[in-house]
């Protein structure tokens, strides 16, 4: 009988992978900075989800009543939405006493719809800031937008698809996939859209390109640190994907987000 090396070596060698994969495995579990990451993200969901609200509007003879629009988030003293400004609706139908309304999360699966009317906006960034009825929310904290740099990994919470998925929070995982000017200048004329050629007039500031996949009802989600919770940026497809993608044909799958610098600029002027 032929006596093979390998074959008789095969059980020590799946032995030590195995001891070897075992080792991997307690190294990694006991690494001080994994553990705490996504603990830290975990209380950093929790601290946020409070704060979130769907945007849209009511009305009592409807149904439904509260008619989902996109996502808003608590800032300043907890009693001002912050939001895109293409979310709040620019017309409301006054015969049928239609209202602008926030719905908040207040405990299990009780939702409570909240009147809300619009104090401030700033076109250029797509912003708007709401004013909501009743008592104050927990408001998120404004972090420095200037230090956010591509590769860095970021959460967004929100409302995708809201009315087919429910008023429930869902966060996403991003990572900044590039900084990068809201409009850049078509080859041709006929490229342009009236969208563009303001943006360009206006100047244009950079947003932030990401790799996460937000979907209708995501705009207006808070961008925010995986760590502290501190927002750095406004989720927004339709206003920069109608400026920044005008030239194509069939758009593309990017996700974008203002920088929170232009955000905490509308709330230093509304004070």
């Amino acid at each position: 009988m032929k006596f093979d090396r390998t074959d008789a070596s095969r059980p020590a060698c799946r032995r030590l992978r195995r001891w070897a994969l075992g080792c991997s495995i307690a190294i990694l579990a006991g690494h001080p900075g994994v553990g705490s990451a996504q603990s830290a993200s975990v209380k950093a969901i929790e601290q946020v989800k409070p704060s979130i609200v769907a945007v849209g509007t009511f009305e009592r003879l409807r149904n439904p009543e509260f008619q989902f629009l996109g996502t808003g988030f608590a800032v300043g003293d907890g009693s001002v939405i912050a939001t895109n400004e293409h979310v709040v609706p620019a017309v409301l139908d006054s015969e049928h006493n239609e209202k602008l309304a926030v719905a908040v999360r207040a405990s299990g699966s009780t939702i409570q719809i909240r009147g809300a009317r619009k104090i401030a906006s700033e076109p250029s960034a797509d912003l708007a800031l709401l004013k909501i009825d009743g008592p104050p929310l927990s408001p998120l904290r404004i972090g420095n937008s200037d230090n956010v740099r591509e590769g860095e990994i970021y959460l967004f919470t929100g409302f995708p698809i809201g009315p087919v998925l429910g008023l429930f929070p869902s966060t996403n995982r991003a990572m900044i996939s590039a900084i990068t000017p809201i409009v850049i200048p078509a080859a041709h004329a006929n490229q342009l859209n009236a969208r563009s050629i303001r943006r360009l007039a206006a100047g244009a500031y950079p947003v932030f390109q990401l790799d996460g996949t937000a979907y209708p009802g995501n705009s207006g989600s808070p961008l925010y640190d995986m760590q502290s919770g501190e927002v750095v940026g406004i989720v927004n497809m339709v206003f920069v994907k109608g400026t920044k993608e005008a030239a194509l044909t069939n758009p593309s799958g990017i996700s974008y987000a203002i920088p929170a610098k232009n955000l905490k600029e509308l709330l230093d002027r509304g004070r």
